[in-house]
């Protein structure tokens, strides 16, 4: 798996990517915990309990306002697992799916144990941010696919059945990879969610999320983002139910007003290649961040995982500042977050300074591990 030549920065480019990242880690982040409080309970439900327009603000869950999922928890590792990629490059061991395997076999040991281990001296910094190792209700496949050291592979992929978004909520740090080429985005979100969803739709859903991200985070629009992803994804085998469903999303714009009914539809069975949509549909008919992350939570199906899709997209699309900051004051892990994300834009913008042939900063080497 190759890269491009890097992209030429310029301070006004670097600072552009680096409110991208931002943008998307934060919008999926803040969109997950908007969705968290009423995932899966039916629409009727959840305007009994917030009133007639559904959940327009942040609302308890986890015990707290602004709480996230398992879903912002393993795209942090998704980060965390492509930083140390590029770093281990310089060692000649150039194989970013192992890099993501061992990530998230880190997340998965904050989902066993109290807290971090001290002892586990490759684990960097990330691991040992205690707010992590709450657990928070990941799905089954998750706990199976990361539950031993055997990596999934497009060959023999973990769940081979599993169809779920939670591939594809993870994948959004994929298309911040902007120096590389869109095909290689794809491949690399396919491959590791076949790590634990080894159904096509789940593990093209993923790829496709990654290269929309992807086409936004170099400035494109979305339509041309989601255009160009099409094309992409025509020529892999069993693409036709992710392709459907995006020309679904795209269809439905044109449809009217857009309703809690139109997301549910789009959503269907509430499988990977439906949450797509709905989020690509969000995202399209959103009149700013807010309208578009209440329009992708308020159904009967998986809000926390429509509004991480939908907050990806709008983040990457409008950078940090386009997002509500009265959500943003009060959401989880928001420290870790930035944080995360500023490490990824100087990973990518400046990595030969901090580890190359001219030496290594030994600070970045303790926070990003070669090992």
């Amino acid at each position: 798996m190759g890269v491009t030549a890097g992209a030429v920065w310029g301070r006004a480019e670097q600072q552009d990517f680096r409110s991208r990242v931002r943008g998307t880690l934060l919008g999926a982040a803040v969109g997950d915990a908007l969705g968290a409080p009423v995932d899966a309970l039916p629409l009727e439900e959840i305007r009994e309990t917030y009133g007639a327009e559904g959940v327009v603000d942040l609302a308890p869950a986890y015990g707290r306002r602004g709480a996230v999922s398992h879903l912002t928890q393993l795209t942090l590792f998704s980060v965390d697992g492509l930083i140390r990629a590029q770093v281990r490059r310089d060692t000649g061991a150039w194989h970013p799916p192992t890099d993501l395997h061992r990530a998230y076999l880190r997340w998965a040991a904050t989902q066993r144990d109290w807290g971090p281990d001290e002892r586990r001296k490759d684990d960097g910094w990330l691991a040992r941010e205690e707010w992590l190792y709450a657990r928070r209700d990941p799905a089954r496949s998750l706990l199976l696919g990361f539950g031993d050291d055997i990596m999934g592979t497009l060959d023999a992929p973990k769940s081979p059945g599993e169809a779920g978004p939670e591939a594809a909520a993870r994948s959004a740090p994929f298309g911040l990879l902007v120096g590389w080429e869109p095909q290689l985005v794809v491949q690399l979100a396919v491959e590791c969610a076949a790590q634990t969803h080894g159904h096509p739709v789940a593990y093209l859903a993923a790829g496709a999320y990654a290269a929309i991200v992807h086409g936004l985070a170099r400035g494109e629009s979305l339509d041309a983002a989601v255009q160009q992803t099409l094309a992409l994804v025509a020529a892999r085998p069993g693409h036709q139910p992710v392709s459907d469903a995006l020309q679904h999303a795209l269809g439905a714009v044109r449809q009217g007003m857009p309703t809690p009914a139109r997301v549910e539809e789009l959503i269907g069975a509430g499988t990977a290649e439906g949450l797509l949509a709905a989020a690509v549909y969000c995202a399209l008919v959103s009149e700013d961040v807010r309208h578009g992350l209440c329009l992708a939570v308020n159904h009967d199906g998986p809000s926390a995982a429509a509004g991480a899709l939908t907050g990806g997209l709008l983040g990457a699309l409008h950078g940090e500042t386009a997002l509500p900051p009265a959500w943003l004051a009060e959401l989880e892990g928001r420290p870790t977050l930035l944080e995360l994300a500023d490490d990824f834009a100087m990973e990518m913008t400046q990595g030969p300074a901090l580890h190359g042939p001219a030496g290594s900063s030994p600070g970045w080497l303790a926070r990003y591990p070669r090992g």
